[in-house]
């Protein structure tokens, strides 16, 4: 297009100063000019009826195609058919807009807008990594990674957990497999709440799990879900047992593991479980969360508000999350609360580039996250931390009044 404009512009300069040199030509000397004046006159008045159609003579200016006016002066350039006004075709070659691409899923020509029955059927877009495709790869079973939630493109193959999950070979990556694995995590993770001076002193284990596993202890713990959220971590405080992955590995494109079952009691926290097989920021950010409800059991709040309790443990995990796009090794990057306290990053290295944009992709999950008690709990939760100075004890404070406000009011 570039080529086209360039092109067309030493055309257009050319073009001009050519009519502009005819003009000149065609001017008759002045003492002709008034002689031709006086005839012009003269003739006037002396017109016949016998006169030539003037729309032969003088046809209808040309259109231009690109914002539908005359061209009066007689300069136009013809392109695509159409007649333009030399300015109007050079911004239509500007502005041109970009066609969408193929559909990444399948490669396939993306389908266009066509209203059918009141229904719009078009190509789909991910909100995010902006990657389009057809609206029938949502519901034709093509697999779908459990941790960034993009589709699998036909020109790769994603690794099929075995409790039904899709994992993308660059969410494989870094993602964590089994407990031991988690281990130095989970010390992070208690490192990142002594420095916001929440420590928890009280050791429970931290178990990565199937799905399956994670859906009874769910059923066992009796927690309500009934905003159908898909449950990803949590905090046990009865004992149970629990089978847990301790070992793995990939077979093709296939994950075997190994389980352990295993008896978790002991206080009133007595274990966290987490989905195995996730990236290490979201294993991370959801560890945070449910080490927040764990905190808020060892210190005795009970009875919160379902949705600011739900929206406080977001706001940790989106803290937590918050400096690991930037963390270098060994580094502890300074975050300043009410408290002046210090965040730690993580001591696995510099994350690569697919894992800072996976950073952004999960704090943006939890930003506009469309349920009533994450979503709403989180932004409600996080406008009391701002008005609050961002002090957790001040916030904590107001939750706990809120909800006894609440729970008198019902009663």
């Amino acid at each position: 297009m570039s080529f086209l404009i360039s092109w067309f512009s030493s055309w257009f300069k050319t073009n001009t100063s050519s009519s502009k040199a005819k003009k000149e030509s065609l001017k008759l000397p002045e003492p002709d000019s008034k002689r031709f004046k006086k005839s012009k006159n003269k003739s006037k008045t002396e017109q016949v009826d016998d006169r030539v159609d003037e729309e032969d003579v003088n046809p209808p200016p040309s259109l231009c195609h690109g914002c539908d006016l005359a061209i009066d002066d007689g300069i136009k350039f013809d392109a695509f058919n159409f007649p333009w006004h030399p300015r109007c075709f050079i911004l239509h070659s500007q502005q041109q807009p970009k066609k969408p691409k193929n559909c990444y899923v399948c490669e396939k020509k993306l389908p266009r807008k066509v209203r059918k029955e009141g229904k719009s059927r078009e190509y789909k877009e991910d909100p995010f990594w902006k990657e389009k495709y057809c609206p029938c790869h949502d519901g034709d079973g093509t697999p779908k990674c459990c941790s960034c939630e993009r589709l699998e493109c036909h020109r790769t193959k994603y690794v099929n957990l075995e409790d039904g999950r899709w994992l993308c070979r660059e969410c494989m990556e870094c993602a964590i497999m089994d407990t031991v694995e988690c281990h130095d995590l989970h010390l992070e993770i208690r490192e990142f709440f002594e420095s916001i001076h929440m420590k928890i002193d009280k050791e429970f284990p931290l178990l990565l799990v199937e799905k399956q596993a994670l859906n009874k202890a769910e059923k066992e713990e009796k927690i309500d879900n009934h905003y159908g959220m898909v449950t990803r971590g949590i905090c046990l405080s009865e004992v149970q047992i629990v089978i847990s992955v301790t070992n793995w590995q990939r077979m093709g494109s296939t994950v075997e593991i190994a389980r352990k079952s295993q008896k978790v009691k002991g206080s009133y926290v007595t274990a966290i479980l987490i989905l195995y097989g996730l990236p290490r920021f979201l294993t991370g950010c959801i560890l945070a969360h449910e080490m927040m409800h764990a905190w808020l059991r060892l210190n005795g709040y009970k009875n919160l508000n379902y949705a600011l309790e739900e929206g406080l443990c977001q706001v940790l995990g989106h803290m937590w999350l918050e400096p690991q796009a930037y963390a270098t090794p060994d580094v502890v990057v300074a975050a300043a609360d009410a408290s002046s306290s210090a965040i730690i990053t993580s001591k696995k290295g510099a994350p690569s580039e697919y894992e800072k944009k996976l950073v952004e992709f999960f704090k943006n999950q939890i930003e506009t996250d469309g349920s009533p008690a994450y979503g709403e709990g989180f932004r409600k939760v996080n406008k009391m931390m701002a008005l609050n100075h961002y002090s957790l004890e001040a916030t904590l404070k107001q939750i706990v009044s809120i909800s006894k406000t609440t729970s008198s009011s019902k009663s």
